[in-house]
């Protein structure tokens, strides 16, 4: 027992120790930002990153950081990756929004059926954790109308709450669906930017394959098989080919 009380105070303090370093380069950062030391803000972010730390913020500091030093193609991955983790902040969307127009390639996505586009924008209206939270938050006061329909005498306070435990309850179920649902997208969804100049997509995982088309620096495109160091790719207005793994780095 006292090893075990030993162990978990050593493994605490250590976390403290860790999350005060992480606090630490944080702050670092910061400073070396507001000084317009971009170069070495970026690198300190990055360490932070190294030690494992995600957060929406810190990725959203180091698309700034990169698109201040003209690095738009980085700006636009840790933009891109800070929206994975906080979906619909309008920081992160605007700054995404203007550091794609400053790249080569500007496509036009294919049309997308109006339900899913709806059900893609509810899904990514709040982060996993939020509609997590909202169905347990919904679930919680289910269970309270329903012992409200169980212990109340009062005809009216049982039907209210009888009606309203099971339209809180539907509210759960959903919005624990959505949080799943975003879960799914967020392990599923196979993205990447191009971090070359300018690449040519072939027909097929071969140097000596039919050129297709041409990307540039900063581009997005959806990953979809991946054979012998080259991906398929699929780009937003459908066009589909390969390039080399090294061409890219996953969001």
């Amino acid at each position: 027992m006292k090893f075990r009380i030993v162990f978990f105070c050593l493994f605490f303090a250590w976390l403290n120790v860790n999350a005060g370093g992480e606090q630490t380069l944080i702050a670092k950062g910061n400073k070396a930002y507001a000084v317009g030391a971009y170069t070495d803000a970026a690198a300190t972010y990055e360490k932070v990153v190294a030690m494992g730390l995600e957060s929406p913020d810190l990725y959203y500091n180091l698309g700034n950081a990169y698109f201040k030093m003209n690095d738009f193609a980085k700006a636009i991955l840790w933009y891109e990756r800070a929206q994975r983790l906080e979906p619909g902040n309008e920081d992160i969307d605007f700054n995404l929004k203007v550091a794609n127009n400053k790249i080569a390639d500007k496509i036009e996505p294919l049309p997308e059926l109006f339900y899913k586009r709806w059900f893609t924008g509810l899904v990514h209206s709040f982060s996993v954790d939020a509609w997590a939270w909202m169905g347990i938050i919904f679930l919680v006061l289910a269970l309270s109308a329903g012992a409200l329909y169980l212990i109340s005498r009062i005809l009216f306070l049982r039907k209210a709450g009888f009606w309203i435990g099971l339209i809180l309850l539907f509210f759960s179920i959903f919005s624990l669906f959505l949080a799943w649902s975003g879960n799914v997208f967020l392990k599923s969804d196979q993205e990447a930017i191009i971090f070359t100049p300018t690449i040519t997509i072939k027909s097929s995982p071969d140097d000596k394959s039919t050129d297709l088309f041409v990307l540039h620096e900063g581009a997005k495109v959806q990953l979809l098989d991946n054979i012998s160091g080259w991906y398929e790719i699929r780009i937003a207005n459908g066009s589909v080919g390969w390039l080399p793994v090294t061409a890219v780095e996953r969001i």
